[in-house]
């Protein structure tokens, strides 16, 4: 069992890091000691010590497990380890009830990137971690996933620390050329159906990822996109007009005024939304 790294002035996440090298370990570490928002922090070597930490026998995880929390509020894990990697250790933490957020840090891009969202992971760091404000920022994304998943947050302590507002910036890992490119879910202004893969539109371009429509509808639907086309997916408050024409409705995106085709069978529950929606603007 390693150290475990406590900071007693402040209340806040539980977290545990898992990397199979030690200069890993202290990187992460000492960049979570620097958030405010990071109380305590367990560390294991492998995904097998990851996993007996746990479920062991350290008092405050014994009492979060009874209380029906997560044993800890997150995990940052290295994608590269001998015996199981970090993508199969995580999936085995996303059978856990409640399971604890992933947090995946690697140096190398691939398909891993792929398989972290499709996990679930609220974030994916790439290596060397020198810059602390990107890994602030992931343990910011840790608490708006437990706050949107209504757990305590952050950590077992009530009351300890106010949690930020829920900034819907989860990451969406995209390759090209090798290299791995991060982008927020924030960004998006709407998205395209290629096949099995989807087009995300943002204002800087457009980047095809290996994740079908319908995976983002049923992840993304709760934080406010809404399915207008079998082929189209977009930010319900982004949508600036709804026109009729010749032949049907379309929807207008944002300052860029770009208009996207809506389906019969989806006109009725966008309307629906749009009367619903907080924005002014749209009639019945």
């Amino acid at each position: 069992m390693h150290p475990t790294v406590t900071n007693e002035s402040a209340a806040g996440l539980v977290v545990l890091c898992v990397d199979d090298e030690k200069a890993g370990i202290e990187m992460i570490t000492e960049r979570l000691e620097n958030n405010r928002h990071v109380r305590k922090i367990l560390t294991a070597f492998d995904a097998a010590e990851a996993l007996r930490v746990l479920s062991g026998n350290d008092d405050e995880l014994v009492t979060r497990r009874k209380a029906g929390m997560p044993a800890v509020d997150a995990v940052f894990c290295d994608l590269n380890m001998p015996g199981l990697t970090g993508i199969e250790m995580g999936r085995v933490l996303s059978e856990f009830n409640p399971a604890p957020c992933l947090v995946f840090v690697t140096g190398v891009g691939g398909d891993e990137a792929v398989d972290a969202f499709e996990l679930g992971a609220v974030d994916y760091l790439l290596k060397p971690l020198n810059d602390q404000a990107r890994v602030d920022k992931a343990v910011d994304r840790v608490i708006a996933k437990l706050r949107l998943n209504n757990l305590p947050a952050p950590g077992a302590t009530p009351g300890a620390v106010a949690v930020p507002e829920n900034r819907d910036d989860e990451v969406i890992p995209v390759e090209l050329a090798g290299t791995t490119k991060l982008v927020a879910r924030n960004s998006v202004r709407w998205v395209e159906a290629q096949g099995d893969y989807a087009r995300l539109y943002t204002s800087d371009g457009s980047h095809l990822v290996r994740i079908p429509l319908a995976q983002l509808e049923e992840r993304w639907g709760k934080v406010g996109f809404v399915r207008i086309h079998r082929s189209y997916l977009v930010p319900l408050n982004l949508i600036t007009e709804l026109r009729m024409g010749a032949s049907g409705y379309t929807v207008v995106i944002g300052s860029e005024e770009k208009e996207l085709p809506v389906s019969r069978r989806h006109t009725r529950e966008l309307k629906d939304k749009l009367v619903r929606s907080p924005r002014a603007g749209f009639g019945s």
